[in-house]
């Protein structure tokens, strides 16, 4: 029965003989194969049989092509690829990854993480980061793949946060789905140092998995970090950096959102109240401020086992509407959750809109970017600017066009417009500074040695006529956050994932999401959702590029029928083989 299925008559050291060059392997076969196991693995949890469960996951990590994917996803696909752990090993040679995938077969002795400082976005803050090395990494990404499908069956629905085929902008329509025909009491909760104190023993506790496995966690787990040289043991936490870690997380943090499903259940067909959580940050939603008040007790009081804690300078109670008077201070209408305001304005009753009854609401739902949000975008670009005061100008639109575009297609499924307007003002006062600072005082003709005239397509095919375009004399320009289209995000099923099978739906939101660039979106429709290279359908969990058909060193052009879209190993394949012709012609 424990018989592998990765074909008849499959001989492993024949399969490593004849495939000297890694990329001959045939990684359609080789996904198919993992990706069947981890549906049944996930419908087998989803019907409760765990005896299947956990057999299904030993065939995983013994299965050759399972180890396969899990080494080409952590020295090809993943972006950390060229950062080292503690071993100094970054991008190892296609050789070395078959011998990668044959060492991370049995029980390995995890070496010390190696930690890394980052800065935290818009704040003087650092944040740890905990790298393995690629070994503990492969092993890593191959339990990952035999214990995700799992969980997958299993985490709440209104879950969002590190989980396949979802994201932010998924949470943020959760909210507004759960707040836009009614007024309500909101707990906004922040968990302190969430991935440094879970508790190792409560965590594993929560995993029935197979030993082998089991054990394998806890050694991540208590592997210790070097700081500098310095050792420090792991007694607590999952250290961010691993490539497992977000998911021990989730397993520690699921059930919250039902604890409070089942202290207040439906009631008379309404809700009474509803948790939405990204990672460590969430919202309890409720139209009593008495309820919310027993959900924060209660959720106090279910992290403390979990070795957490609600952090009280980042946790308010308020309200979606009105302002109000709570712990002995005035608290504003409305809160910010991952860089968005979501807030209720009053409004004339013929600019509302009803309520289940038909009744007009008299208040309207509006989500935009934060304050926050919008002050550290600024004082990103303000930086840049700054960096490149010297610097040609084509090159401070080079690296200023992936910020803009980034920051205004994150917001693009809000209402961002007056916002857009208000940033391109601020970012056009800067690159007036910028030009006087080259050319002294800023008068007409010297600013029309920058910007120039210039008629605009956007997206939506609207036509522009841009007066003062920030622009090369080669008609290399500025991107501005007002050219991006208002999109409304479709929320994602709350019993949908990426185990299931279904791939018309997956290809589909893909290709639908608002963080999709146009080109990209045009590809996956034009593709139906497939890589040209390797055939497969392009997961949630994909990094896909745009590859120029004809490479643009022999002559090929940046348009749309020299476009494809490839997986990140298969572009890196493809580009190798360009190399080579280009070589030998």
């Amino acid at each position: 029965m424990t018989k592998s299925r990765e074909g008849k008559g499959f001989d492993k050291r024949r399969f490593t003989k004849t495939t000297n060059v890694w990329k001959s392997i045939n990684w359609a076969k080789v996904q198919r194969y993992v990706f069947k196991l981890q549906k049944r693995i996930y419908q087998a949890a989803k019907s409760g049989q765990d005896a299947k469960v956990r057999w299904l996951q030993r065939l995983m990590v013994k299965s050759y092509y399972a180890r396969l994917l899990a080494v080409r996803r952590v020295t090809q696909d993943n972006q950390g690829k060229k950062t080292a752990g503690v071993d100094g090993v970054k991008v190892i040679s296609p050789k070395q990854r078959l011998m990668l995938a044959e060492n991370i077969k049995g029980n390995l002795k995890a070496k010390p993480l190696r930690r890394v400082w980052i800065p935290k976005p818009g704040r003087d803050e650092k944040r740890p980061l905990g790298i393995p090395t690629i070994q503990d990494r492969a092993r890593q990404a191959l339990v990952k793949s035999a214990l995700e499908p799992e969980w997958e069956s299993r985490f709440e629905g209104t879950s969002y946060g590190f989980r396949p085929g979802r994201s932010t902008h998924d949470a943020i329509s959760r909210i507004y789905t759960a707040i836009n025909l009614g007024q309500y009491y909101v707990l906004d909760a922040d968990i302190a140092k969430c991935f440094d104190r879970i508790n190792h023993d409560y965590l594993l506790s929560k995993i029935h998995c197979p030993s082998a496995l089991k054990r394998d966690l806890k050694q991540w787990l208590k592997a210790g970090v070097l700081d500098n040289g310095a050792f420090e043991g792991t007694e607590t936490g999952t250290p961010q950096g691993g490539v497992i870690s977000p998911l021990l997380a989730n397993i520690a943090l699921d059930g919250m959102a039902r604890l409070i499903e089942t202290m207040y259940p439906r009631k008379r067909n309404r809700t009474q109240a509803t948790a939405i959580r990204y990672a460590d940050d969430f919202v309890v939603i409720s139209p009593s401020l008495e309820i919310i008040e027993q959900c924060k007790t209660a959720i106090s009081e279910w992290l403390k086992p979990v070795g957490l804690e609600i952090k009280p300078e980042k946790t308010r109670i308020c309200h979606t509407l009105n302002y109000i008077e709570y712990g002995g201070k005035t608290e504003e209408p409305g809160f910010d959750f991952l860089g968005f305001n979501i807030r209720q304005y009053q409004v004339g009753k013929y600019k509302t809109g009803k309520n289940t009854n038909g009744k007009p609401l008299g208040f309207k739902t509006d989500i935009k970017p934060s304050k926050k949000a919008v002050k550290a975008h600024t004082e990103v670009i303000k930086g840049v600017i700054k960096q490149y005061k010297t610097a040609p100008q084509a090159a401070l639109i080079s690296k200023l066009n992936p910020i803009i575009q980034g920051w205004s297609n994150y917001y693009s499924g809000v209402v961002s417009t007056e916002t857009f307007s208000k940033l391109d003002h601020i970012v056009w006062l800067m690159l007036r500074a910028w030009t006087a600072a080259r050319c002294g005082k800023a008068n007409h003709g010297k600013l029309r040695k920058y910007f120039k005239p210039r008629t605009v397509k956007l997206r939506n095919g609207v036509e522009r006529q841009e007066t003062w375009m920030f622009q090369t004399k080669d008609g290399l320009h500025l991107y501005k956050h007002d050219w991006t289209p208002i999109v409304r995000h479709t929320l994602v099923r709350p019993d949908a994932s990426p185990y299931d099978g279904n791939w018309t739906y997956w290809a589909t939101r893909k290709g639908q999401a608002i963080d999709t660039p146009n080109r990209v979106a045009k590809l996956l429709k034009k593709q139906k959702g497939k890589c040209t290279w390797c055939g497969q359908y392009f997961s949630p969990s994909d990094i896909v590029e745009i590859d120029h058909i004809v490479p643009r060193s022999h002559g090929g052009k940046d348009e749309y029928r020299n476009l494809q879209l490839l997986h990140r190993h298969c572009h890196d394949d493809k580009t190798a083989l360009d190399e080579e012709r280009m070589l030998y012609s």
